[in-house]
């Protein structure tokens, strides 16, 4: 791992500028602070961090029709447990449980089948969060759900997906990175092909890296080697487990069950193509489509700098609330919520230390 280092503050040397990469996904900036990484580093180079964590970028919206739909007689509504705490516009899902909606923590789709399986008298909503990595699974449980008869699972899909969101960064001309540290689960599903347009339509570098520190600064070596030789590729570090070509089987139940939409992105808005909702001939397990609700846009919450966070443009310490106002305790933004959060990271990692 030292050659890695050294090489690195050679690459750096030899670019004679600094270089601002983004790592795109949560679990990379939680394992960066937890081997110490940017302490390894030369101070030529800044790590920011993207909009890869899925509980972060789920917007109020979303969070407050979860919660108008837990509120519906008959109904149970599942959830991953990461989401209970997010912040909606007046309260979060744990609060709507204890106010008395009755939702579950589930740690799959499967489980909340289960529970439908099991309460056929109840309609089962399962609050569908995730990237591109979650979403195959949930399309999975629809085909068992339809095999097995069990008529009273839906879903609510808040599914994003990892590349229209890079592009929108990009188009914005507000985020100045040089390079992507690319997520490894994500593109264990989609493969590195759908990230094409980084290298051909904005001339950025971007590496696919694992989580463990040798992992990490190997993937920074590749991506400064690009860039200090002029090139713009989308290269595999992460090559044990990431190909090409991604995983045909997953991608391909996830494009049978589910359709590009327009999604709103917590802290970056409406990003055209970048969610998924059901397609036409499984929209009967769209709970939308059984019940009829109509949610106001929320407001972020005032001095939170959660959206700009995500898109990179300022680091949590710069928000006025980090570490007084909002804490893992009490989270303000939903930064702070998730381990995999920007915010929650820095806070464990770098603020307390100091």
């Amino acid at each position: 791992m030292q050659r890695v280092v050294n090489k690195i503050r050679e690459l750096i040397d030899s670019i004679g500028r600094p270089v601002r990469l983004m790592e795109v996904c949560g679990t990379h900036t939680v394992a960066i602070f937890r081997h110490g990484i940017r302490n390894l580093l030369p101070s030529g180079i800044k790590l920011l961090s993207g909009p890869g964590c899925p509980v972060c970028v789920t917007s109020i919206r979303d969070v407050e029709t979860a919660i108008a739909i837990s509120r519906i007689k008959g109904v149970i509504l599942t959830t991953f447990g990461d989401m209970m705490r997010v912040p909606g516009n007046h309260k979060s899902l744990s609060e709507a449980k204890a106010e008395g909606s009755d939702i579950r923590i589930v740690y799959s789709p499967l489980d909340a089948l289960k529970l439908a399986e099991k309460n056929r008298d109840k309609k089962i909503v399962f609050f569908a969060t995730g990237f591109e990595t979650t979403s195959p699974s949930v399309a999975g449980t629809i085909m068992q759900a339809g095999k097995e008869g069990i008529d009273n699972f839906y879903i609510y899909s808040v599914h994003k997906t990892v590349p229209p969101a890079l592009r929108a960064l990009l188009n914005s001309g507000e985020v100045k990175v040089e390079g992507f540290i690319l997520p490894g689960h994500v593109s264990t599903i989609i493969g590195t092909r759908p990230y094409g347009f980084l290298a051909s339509a904005y001339g950025k570098p971007s590496v696919v890296t694992g989580f463990d520190a040798g992992d990490i600064l190997t993937g920074i070596m590749m991506l400064l080697e690009q860039i200090a030789s002029g090139r713009a590729e989308v290269e595999i570090q992460y090559t044990k487990v990431v190909k090409e070509e991604g995983n045909p089987k997953a991608v391909a139940i996830m494009n049978e069950y589910f359709e590009p939409e327009d999604a709103v992105w917590r802290g970056l808005g409406t990003i055209p193509g970048s969610g998924l909702k059901l397609r036409e001939n499984f929209r009967q397990r769209d709970i939308r489509s059984v019940i009829d609700l109509v949610v106001p846009e929320g407001k972020e919450p005032k001095a939170c700098s959660c959206g700009d966070v995500l898109k990179g443009i300022k680091i949590p310490t710069d928000c006025v609330l980090f570490g007084k106002a909002c804490t893992p305790e009490k989270p303000v933004g939903a930064c702070m919520v998730s381990s995999e959060g920007s915010c929650a990271a820095y806070y464990k990692y770098e603020a307390i230390s100091k």
